[in-house]
């Protein structure tokens, strides 16, 4: 990479979901990439036991294709740092960073760490999170943790494991289930491990770009019914013929996304301020948000985006000639207050 900084990829999932067996794949393929892996895993499916065959007491292992791995002792930033100095000094050489996390970690932290730490954020650049989520498993982790729904909610890219061993039909509901709650992570099908590794780095998903994909089947269901997330509240189903899926039996997740649109400028001061506020009260449930905005009396796209109560904003491109002008923008969090948000946005469009 050009600017120099080490990419860092958070890999998260369900506990045995198969982390371990990707990592693997990832830390001994021949794909001729020297990756240090950071393992903040203490349960027993560490990568430890099987490929560190450490009781050196040295935290750093060296493996013989130039990838590197260590366990954290201590915290995650101080881990990050021994390693960039280490690089510098040129007794390790690594090229990107991938961070296991715990079955039950929020990576909400692990990905700020990235962004309020001015040391950190000079040597790496926070590329993607990337959540396995386990097929097998998936239903009962979804309904009884939220922390298997906050990781799906973070995710830049979910792979879906294990769906081999479950029915077709059940396979479809769980990817219109994880399409609810996060519309911005494209899913993909994975087995024992084997992931293209171009589809596990540089993904650029906290790139602060021009683009912002949704899932397009997404926005279709949510235009055909503002009301489905409250079906249980006895409508009636009129609005299922337009649907591919009906959505009555739609699991009524707290780990929901939600995109607000619109044709006409924002006003710059009275966004911002919205925008503060909001962030201020329910930081801590807003699990990813970003936008591609259009500014009032600017001829640039504005791009913006953020974690928890963590956000930054940047000029995008030009507008091209004769594009259409307008603002998208995606939430993702736990039990935010939809109609709040939708309708303080359109409060400060002009």
């Amino acid at each position: 990479m050009s600017n120099g900084l080490i990419p860092a990829t958070i890999l998260t999932g369900f506990l045995g979901s198969g982390k371990t067996t990707l990592l693997k794949r990832v830390l001994t393929e021949a794909h001729g990439q020297k990756i240090a892996v950071i393992e903040n895993e203490f349960g027993e499916e560490n990568i430890d036991n099987e490929i560190l065959v450490a009781d050196t007491g040295e935290q750093i292992i060296q493996m013989n294709n130039g990838c590197v791995c260590c366990t954290i002792r201590e915290d995650l930033r101080s881990t990050l740092s021994t390693l960039a100095e280490k690089k510098r000094k040129g007794e390790l050489d690594f090229e990107r960073v991938v961070i296991e996390t715990t079955g039950l970690a929020d990576p909400g932290p692990v990905a700020q760490t990235f962004f309020m730490d001015d040391e950190i954020a000079e040597t790496y650049l926070l590329d993607s999170v990337l959540t396995l989520v386990d097929a097998k498993h998936a239903e009962g982790q979804l309904d009884t943790r939220l922390e298997a729904r906050r990781q799906v909610g973070f995710a830049d890219q979910i792979f879906i494991s294990k769906t081999d061993l479950v029915e077709a039909a059940e396979v479809d509901a769980l990817v219109h289930r994880l399409k609810h709650m996060n519309p911005r992570a494209p899913q993909s099908k994975v087995h024992f491990g084997e992931v293209p590794i171009t589809n596990v780095f540089d993904l650029r998903g906290f790139n602060l770009n021009a683009k912002l994909e949704i899932d397009p089947e997404f926005l279709r269901d949510d235009d055909h019914s503002h009301d489905h997330d409250h079906d249980h509240h006895g409508h009636d189903h009129d609005h299922d013929e337009h649907c591919d899926h009906p959505h009555h039996h739609h699991h009524d997740d707290d780990v929901k996304s939600f995109v607000f649109r619109s044709d006409k400028p924002f006003a710059a001061a009275k966004l911002e301020d919205f925008l503060g506020s909001i962030v201020q009260v329910y930081g801590p449930k807003m699990l990813r948000y970003k936008g591609v905005l259009y500014m009032k009396g600017s001829d640039r796209k504005v791009v913006f985006q953020g974690v928890h109560q963590l956000m930054g904003s940047d000029l995008g491109p030009k507008w091209a000639p004769g594009e259409k002008k307008g603002s998208k923008m995606v939430f993702i969090g736990i039990d935010l207050p939809r109609d709040i948000l939708l309708q303080g946005l359109q409060a400060c469009v002009v």
